[in-house]
Formats: C-alpha cells, sequence, structure tokens
C-alpha cells in the first residue's frame, strides 16, 4: 500500500533506459531517484544551480536501494520521496511505483552539506525544506 509522500513525480521509462531484456537497467534507478530530488528542490524554491552559485553543494553520503519489481519500456511510473534530518545528514526516502501502484525501488538516500567546499551541519538547506522535513 502506498505510502504518504511530500512530493511526487510522474516519469515514463524512455527507450534507452532498458536493457536487453526489455527491462529498466538497475543503475537508471539512481538517475530516477536523482531526478525526482532536483525536481523536489525546485518545488520547495530552491535548484541546484542556485545553491551552487551561492557556494552550497549539497553531496550524496549514503544510497541504500531494494529493488522489488522491475520497470519496462514505456511504462509509466511514480518517483515519491519524503526528508527528514538526523543531524547532518538530510535522509531522503525514496519510493517507486509502477501505474498500478506495486512498488519498484525503496531507497534511502543520505546527503551532507558543503559550504564553499566545508562540511557544513546542513543549516543553510534546512531553512529551505523546514516546511518538507517530517
Amino acid at each position: 500500500m502506498k505510502k504518504k509522500y511530500i512530493f511526487e513525480l510522474p516519469m515514463k521509462v524512455r527507450d534507452y533506459e532498458v536493457d536487453s531484456e526489455g527491462i529498466v537497467n538497475n543503475a537508471v534507478y539512481l538517475h530516477y531517484l536523482e531526478h525526482t530530488r532536483h525536481e523536489f528542490c525546485d518545488m520547495a524554491g530552491t535548484s541546484f544551480r542556485k545553491m551552487h552559485e551561492s557556494g552550497i553543494d549539497p553531496v550524496l553520503n549514503k544510497v541504500e536501494i531494494t529493488y522489488k519489481t522491475p520497470l519496462g519500456l514505456g511504462e509509466q511510473f511514480t518517483s515519491c520521496l519524503n526528508i527528514s534530518r538526523k543531524g547532518a545528514r538530510f535522509i531522503f526516502n525514496q519510493d517507486i511505483y509502477n501505474s498500478d501502484g506495486r512498488l519498484v525501488v525503496e531507497a534511502i538516500v543520505s546527503c551532507v552539506t558543503t559550504v564553499n567546499g566545508h562540511l557544513t551541519r546542513g543549516d543553510e538547506l534546512a531553512s529551505a525544506f523546514s516546511k518538507y522535513l517530517t
């Protein structure tokens, strides 16, 4: 059963994302998850370009993915996320569901923040994400 999310992004599998078996290559899911985080940031009022121009760079420090069922060519799906904070880390709980509502991927993505190349506690981003943090 689908959980509640603060952000959902409908997407579609493109032809170059599938392997010879006609299913999405495992590494492509990283792109789907990243694209969802970028679109979430845009929706939250900031973008990776704006952050970088301000000297702020979110950097991944851990990704855990559990693959449940594959997606195939042309298939519609929804990439979802929630965000929380643990100390200096921002934790993105991200799930992908197929058009039948079946869980495709579960992921926990952790990132930290650097400002002008120096690791920080992430307060620079916490204000931008404050109303979305769970």
